[in-house]
């Protein structure tokens, strides 16, 4: 998303919003500050608890690794003109098709073999997932968000059917499969530290993470370096241009939101994969939600949604330790939090970027203004 005033590229990427970011801090503080609380003390307790040490450095990067391919999901459909918040349905149908392939062949495959498999399976079951709203958009004139809305319910009721009735084992209560193999088990970033003598804490963290920053050289590469993306960018940008310069719009569409499902699908591998080892009923948890927060914070590029994401994984852990901390900061102060990143990073962008530009332009030194 740009700003709709002109502002230098650095500026709309970096500037922009760490300014948003600031603001949404202080308006944050002042609440804080008016319920009685210190400012200064959530902000160290939450900083400490996200990054303080190794092991609360590996929760906070693994949340960050599941929001990386939502925001991931989120930004390539933006870029083609389409609003994704279908992420949370994709990723859930993502993990039915990588738990699918793991229950049905992990006994049998090498893990060399069953890991690919699964991501493959994840990333297809989203993708198709997410193909057919974008075919009832561009071929029947269904809007994409609302189809996108009713698929996540869809999605999530074909889990609960499945493992209710399917899936799980007989005589268990728990609504979950089976566990896998252990060739479905994707290893540990403790695991692979010890592989290379380095010392490292056990926690969820895996190397679904690799995963994660290997889609963003994908996705940078696919948007802004191939005759692929950008006909899916012109088509984002005018759909009446790209027609007339004979780049078939509709099926740009589908495109834009099959990579987007494929994306959002490879959630199954941090969580799946790497750390429950068995399907789950709520293991997406709304992260294809806070894909969209990720997004809009990273200004819909790869390097902006690696940041977000690290922002958000710091909030999910750092706010953890804050509500188990301080006395009286409850965990919905820290959803607070959240929800003024998520205000001022989105709808005041367009509030904030005028003010940008009016100091940009005052500044001296016009190379400050050289666009990208």
């Amino acid at each position: 998303m740009s700003a709709p005033q002109t502002l230098p590229r650095w500026a709309d990427l970096v500037l922009l919003p760490a300014v948003c970011l600031a603001v949404a801090l202080l308006a944050a503080a002042a609440v804080v500050a008016l319920v009685g609380q210190s400012p200064s003390e959530v902000l160290t307790v939450l900083v400490k608890g996200a990054f303080g040490t190794q092991r609360n450095l590996s929760y906070t990067l693994y949340y960050a690794t599941t929001f990386i391919f939502t925001g991931l999901a989120v930004a390539v459909a933006f870029h083609g003109g389409l609003f994704n918040i279908g992420g949370e349905g994709q990723a859930i149908m993502g993990g039915l098709g990588a738990g699918l392939v793991a229950l049905w062949l992990s006994t049998s495959l090498p893990a060399w073999a069953m890991l690919p498999l699964m991501l493959a399976a994840g990333a297809m079951f989203g993708m198709v997932w997410a193909a057919i709203p974008a075919y009832l958009q561009a071929y029947r004139g269904s809007h994409v968000v609302i189809t996108t809305i009713m698929f996540n319910f869809i999605a999530s009721s074909v889990l609960v059917y499945l493992l209710v009735n399917q899936l799980r084992p007989p005589g268990e209560m728990a609504i979950e499969s089976a566990p896998f193999a252990p060739s479905a088990k994707l290893p540990s970033m403790h695991d692979a530290m010890g592989w290379l003598g380095i010392e490292w804490p056990r926690s969820p963290l895996n190397l679904s993470l690799l995963l994660a920053l290997a889609a963003c050289v994908a996705v940078y590469l696919f948007l802004w370096r191939s005759r692929a993306g950008y006909r899916l960018r012109a088509v984002g940008a005018s759909p009446s241009a790209a027609d007339y310069a004979g780049i078939h719009s509709r099926h740009q569409v589908v495109v834009a939101m099959a990579v987007s499902g494929a994306l959002a699908g490879m959630v199954a591998m941090n969580e799946i994969a790497g750390v429950s080892g068995k399907l789950l009923l709520e293991y997406v948890s709304g992260a294809g939600f806070t894909g969209i927060a990720v997004a809009l914070m990273g200004r819909n590029h790869p390097v902006g949604i690696v940041a977000a994401s690290l922002l958000f994984g710091a909030l999910f852990q750092g706010g953890a330790e804050v509500a188990f901390d301080v006395p009286g900061f409850s965990r919905d102060m820290v959803v607070m939090l959240q929800g003024f990143i998520v205000l001022f990073s989105g709808a005041l962008t367009y509030a904030i970027a005028p003010l940008l530009v009016w100091v940009l332009g005052r500044l001296p030194g016009r190379l400050l203004w050289t666009k990208a």
